[in-house]
This record gives structure tokens, sequence and C-alpha cells, in this order.
């Protein structure tokens, strides 16, 4: 043994080959302090041995290496800049006092190498995988670059073009497109990945493969004439401002990073990428990515522990409705291989059902995403019925017809008296109160909303609303059918509006306000998409939900929260709605939607709902963008806070991943509640402060006030 650490070991073989194998404590290998630390020890260890003729680096795992160890990031990033440079710089050179050794060495990578574990196989001289693995640079999903080399060695092995489209998408690659990339020197089976990489770094060591060229290359300035670097670098600018924009600050720092450290040696380009790192790492968009991870993994773990309690297994869903949201969701389970029955009380809307299914496997098809085998399995998984005797075998069944509760109501209660004793029932409800729902069952217990977003197939969130009788093993099943079903289950307790609603009407609240105080429904769009960062402005997507659905979800709101959420005279939503301008659905809302010459589809403000409006507004007036977002943002932050303090939501971190995942609310923002902290809470209430005299969503709870003013988080 010539080294042995909590998290690797190093031993030599007979014929002088030693190996290098990861295999911490834990589930994965990640590079934590400890682990850099023990790489660093075990390095120096090889060096000073002696009798090595060159390393194999390997795992004792499934996977490689997964990365670095986010949890430790947060407290880090909180340091002053030159603590985290020292801290990066230092950690950096750990890698490059491994690629110095003085003999070959290989990495033998098997499942995910990402990020650090990435750049661990590129200090290597050489590269072999097995056709399990995954290797990729995803540090651009929270809002970072790679730190430990990797922008200097990628683009010195495949080519800075390759290099900056890897780093600045995130995307990691298989095997077989990174050999064809350059990026590894071969792919073999799983069984032969230990032999390969011994065999190869055996001939290095023997003279048989240049293994010094190749370490030199990667430890010199990078192979660009002029023309060339400048071709390359102006169009990877191009295709970062196109696809990122100017809300995600990482790609383009990247791409800086890799033009300015072109001429550069090693030592020289990583002292840029130390430099960039630490400045992103101290930007709101990194705090705010790295917030999502980890509200993510809380929300994935949250979901597992409570399937894994599920006493309920369930083989068969059913779904009552057969519109576009039931043949989603019937879509949905049949495309993840749990089989669902489909009922609806005439065969047109079970067609209706059979062919929104059968429109998003014939686009999957389209993208080469989808085969003939996949889309004939989903379908034949998917039985229509108009027979409640068909749902008698059935373990979950999610009613989806028409959003009204003396429908629901008398639907709810057919299906409890056709299903087995055991069966849940739930229903896909946006606003109406599952405890009023409840009353119409016998069983109250086995029943809870589970509400799905449009559409299915595209939106990860399902809102698990538990009711008052609702049991914990109906909520956990319900959650491990939900995971099953390929979504992120969220748990929340009933309520108007449950979560998601409930902090969206405000938001459309304080659009309406300042749409009938004369702001343009265009500009507010603008600012709101362009410079806040949603995918799409108030007026837009109230076309896309449709002013029905809209005024009459406004009402159920009104009628649950009347004391802040009564609906506003001559509100714009319920103008349209009136004048059966219903949005998309009927091609005319806020926008009249169309063609445009080449057939593709186009909007434009609609010269009808401006006439609707100013007959009922102010004179139309500029806003600054400023007052725009807070007349809008600041209502859904105090409903939000108003969810957590009522017990509505366990925590600030599901609240944030409840709203990207069913709203779309903008990721380098990180969620509602990041956000309301990167403004600052003593802003934040002096913001909403200086807005109360607009009504009741503009003025804040005692208990926000409270904490700001003992300078408290809400992820403490």
């Amino acid at each position: 043994m010539i080294y042995e650490g909590k998290s690797l070991t190093v031993t030599l073989s007979d014929d002088g080959i030693a190996e290098l194998v990861f295999d911490a404590q834990g589930s994965v290998n990640k590079f934590d302090r400890q682990t850099v630390a023990e790489l660093d020890e075990a390095t120096a260890a090889m060096a000073a041995h002696g009798g090595i003729k060159g390393a194999v680096v390997r795992s004792g795992k499934p996977a490689f290496i997964v990365g670095a160890d986010i949890t430790e990031f947060t407290a880090m990033f909180e340091q002053p800049e030159e603590e985290v440079l020292a801290w990066v710089a230092k950690t950096s050179q750990v890698f490059d006092r491994f690629e110095d050794l003085p003999f070959p060495t290989i990495a033998a990578v098997n499942g995910f190498a990402l990020g650090g574990g990435c750049e661990m196989a590129l200090a290597c001289d050489f590269r072999v995988v097995d056709t399990t693995a995954s290797i990729g640079l995803p540090e651009v999903k929270l809002g970072l670059m790679p730190g430990f080399g990797g922008t200097v060695r990628l683009p010195r092995l495949i080519g800075s073009d390759n290099a900056l489209e890897w780093m600045t998408t995130g995307k990691d690659r298989k095997g077989q497109q990174a050999l064809d990339e350059g990026a590894v020197d071969a792919v073999v089976a799983p069984e032969k990945l230990l032999d390969a990489a011994t065999t190869m770094v055996s001939n290095a060591a023997a003279g048989k493969l240049d293994w010094k060229t190749r370490r030199a290359n990667k430890k010199a300035p990078l192979k660009l004439n002029q023309n060339e670097a400048m071709m390359s670098f102006s169009t990877a600018q191009a295709f970062v401002a196109a696809k990122a924009g100017k809300h995600y600050p990482a790609p383009h720092m990247m791409v800086e990073t890799v033009k300015n450290a072109a001429g550069l040696d090693r030592d020289g380009a990583l002292k840029l990428e130390n430099q960039g790192f630490v400045k992103l790492a101290k930007t709101d968009a990194a705090q705010a990515q790295i917030g999502i991870f980890l509200a993510d993994q809380l929300v994935k773990g949250k979901g597992k522990k409570m399937a894994k309690a599920a006493t309920k297994e369930v083989k068969l869903n059913a779904v009552l409705g057969a519109g576009i949201m039931g043949g989603g969701i019937a879509y949905q389970s049949a495309s993840k291989g749990l089989p669902v029955v489909m009922k609806d009380i005439n065969t047109p809307a079970l067609d209706l059902g059979l062919s929104e299914a059968a429109k998003i496997l014939n686009k999957g098809m389209e993208r080469g995403k989808v085969d003939a085998k996949k889309m004939a399995a989903t379908l034949n998984a998917i039985t229509p019925t108009l027979e409640y005797s068909t749902l008698k075998d059935a373990d979950v069944v999610i009613e989806a017809v028409v959003e009204n509760p003396k429908v629901k109501g008398i639907v709810l209660k057919e299906v409890e008296g056709v299903v087995a004793d055991d069966a849940i029932i739930c229903s896909n409800t946006s606003t109406i109160s599952i405890n009023q729902l409840a009353e119409n069952l016998d069983k109250p217990e086995r029943f809870c909303g589970m509400h799905f977003f449009n559409p299915v197939h595209r939106m990860p969130l399902v809102e698990i609303i538990r009711g008052e009788k609702t049991t914990d093993d109906t909520i956990n099943a319900v959650v491990a059918t939900t995971l099953k079903m390929g979504k992120t289950p969220i748990v929340v307790n009933d309520c108007p509006g449950f979560l998601v609603n409930r902090v969206l009407f405000p938001y459309f609240a304080g659009f309406s306000k300042l749409v009938l105080d004369g702001a343009d429904f265009v500009a507010v769009d603008k600012v709101m998409e362009k410079d806040f960062g949603w995918p799409m402005g108030p007026a837009y997507l109230l076309d896309v939900v449709g002013m029905d659905t809209a005024d009459h979800a406004a009402g159920v709101m009104a009628e649950g929260i009347p004391e802040r959420m009564a609906k506003l005279e001559n509100d714009p939503v319920t103008l349209l709605y009136e004048a059966k301008r219903l949005g998309q659905k009927n091609g005319k809302g806020f926008y009249n939607f169309g063609t445009d010459k080449r057939g593709r589809p186009s909007k434009e403000a609609a010269e009808e709902a401006y006439s609707l409006i100013n007959a009922n507004s102010a004179e139309t007036k500029a806003f600054d963008k400023e007052e725009i977002i807070a007349r809008l943002m600041i209502p859904m932050a105090n409903e939000a806070i108003r969810c957590l303090e009522e017990g509505i939501v366990a925590s600030a971190a599901e609240a944030d991943m409840a709203l990207l995942y069913g709203l779309g609310f903008p990721p380098f923002r990180g969620g509602i509640f990041r956000y309301i902290e990167t403004l600052g809470l003593e802003q934040f209430v002096a913001l909403a402060d200086k807005y109360a005299h607009l009504g009741p969503i503009y003025q804040i709870s005692d208990g926000v006030r409270q904490m700001a003013a003992e300078g408290k988080s809400y992820f403490a």
C-alpha cells in the first residue's frame, strides 16, 4: 500500500503499475476538501516512491467521480474574494501536481465523470471509458465555470470550439461521442475497462505510446493562428449571446477566459481560470443556481423517502376526463411504463385524449427521441373506456374533469362506488379546495389533490395537496406514483389555489392594477421577459392560460381569500373574457394570434384589447422597469411568504422549486425566496412599504418585518 486515506487508496502491482482508487465512504465519489487533500498526499507519495512505471486512476463505485461537493460551496463563497481565490488556486494546483507525475497516467472511467471528475480525467495523460460512461463539465448549470483546470486542458485536447460547446452548454457526452471528439482514447465494455487501461498505460511506460508529447501539448498555448482565434471566439461569443442572454454570466466568462488564455501556457491560463471562477462565485446568478441545485436535492430526497415509506404498490393508473389535460396525464403515465385507463362519457372525448398522446409521440419521433416501438408501447398502455367498471382494478384514479366543484363532486362520488376499497382517488384541480371536494366521499382519508401543469409532458411539477383527512399512506403512495410518472412531487397543504396558483394570482392582480393605472401591457411583458427573465410576460401568460380559466380561478381565489384577493373592478382579464377574447385558444386575447407569411406562429398586440382596457383605465403612461417589476413581484413574494408562515409549504426551498418547475420562474434568480433574499429582507420590506398604499397584496406580514429586523434568513 503506497497510500491509504478515507476517500482513496494507492496500491502497486508487481509489474510497477499503481492503482489510485477513489472509493469514498458515501454512495458516490466527489471532491470535497478531504478528498482533494488526500489526492495531494497520494500524489506526493507516488512521486516519492521511485518504483512506479505508470498509474491507473479508477473508481471503486458505479460512477467515477460526480464532481465537487456542492454543499461546501455556499459557506465557502461567502468568504472574501481573496480567500475564495486562494482556495481555488490551491485546489487546482493539486491537479497540476498530479499531472506532473514522472510517469504516464490513465483514467479508467465508468459511470459519471462530471465537473471535477472530468477534470481529474483530463489531468491524466490518457482516458479510457466504458459504455456506461458520461463525461462532461456541467458547472455552467450552477452559474460557475470549471475551476480545477477544465478551461485549460479541454481546449488543448479537443480544440477551443468543441471545448466551449461542452462547457457553455454543460451537456455531458457518452463514450462514443467523447471518443469522436477526441476527449477520450478508447471505449470498451465495462468488464474490460481495467484491463484496457492497464495495457494502455503499460504500453506508454514501455515507450510504445508518446505520453510526454501529449502532456506537453496540454501545458502549452493553444495552437491557433490569429485568424483562427478570431473566428473561433467571435463565433462562440455570438452563440453564447444568443443562447444564454444577459442574465447568465458564466458562459460569457468561459469564452472570455479561454480567449484570453489562448496564448498562455498552463500556469498562466490557470491563473485566468481561477480569477474567472471567483468572479462568478460572487455573482447572484451563481448563488441562485447553486441554491436551485441544493433545493432540488432536498425535494428529491424528501420524495424518495416518502415513496420508500409507501405501503401500496401502484400498478395501474386511471384518468377521468380525456381532454387535453387528461390525455396529457395518460400519456405521461403510459410513457413511463405505468399502464393507464382513460375514461370519458363520450367517444369523441376519448379520441381527443388519444390524439393528444399521439401528437406528443409524433413530435418526439420528428426529433428522433421516440421510435416506432416506443410509440406503440405507449399507446398500447392507454386503455380508453366509456365504462366505470373498467376502473375496478385501478390503484390510483386521477380525476381531470372540468374545473367545477359540483361536477367534480358528482364524478368523485361515482368513482368511489366502483373502485377497490384501497384505491386512491385524486383530483387534478388547480384551485378548488381539497377539503371541500373530500366532503363528497365516504373515505376522504384516501383522497388528495394531484395538480398537474399544462403541458403535462413538459412541466416537471406535480403539486400533491394534503386534505385535513388525507392519510400519510395516501400521500406516500401518490408521491411514489408521481415519481414513477417521471415528475417532481411537492406536497403542500390545502388552501385556495394551493401554493403555485395562490402566489400566481396576486402577480396577475398586480399586473391588472398596473394596466388600469395606465401601463401598456406590451411594455410590461417586455420588462418582465427581458429584464426580469420570465419565459412569458403576464399578458402573454394570461393568453396562454386562457381568459376563461384565469377569470374563473380569480373568482375562486377572491371567494377563498377575500381580504387580499377580491376581484378588481374593470379587471382587464374580466373585460377580455366578457368580450369572448379568451387568448390563444380562440386566437384573440391581449394579443391576436395567427401565422406569418412563412407559416410560423405569430402574435401582435390587439387593438381591440387596447380599446377595451383604455375605456376603463387611466391615461396611458410610461412606467420605469424597476416600478413594473416591483408592482408585479411584491404581491407574489408576499403571498409566498404567507404560504410559508401558514405551513402551506414546508420550506422556502420547496416553494422555490415549485415556482421554478410549475411556473418557469427565472433560474438565474433561484426562486421567489432566493429573489427576496438577493434583494435583502430589509430592502424588500422598504420596497413593499413604498407600494403599500396600493392595497393589501402589497402589505407585508408581521413575520417578514420581524425577520428583517433580526437579520434572519429563510434558508437558515
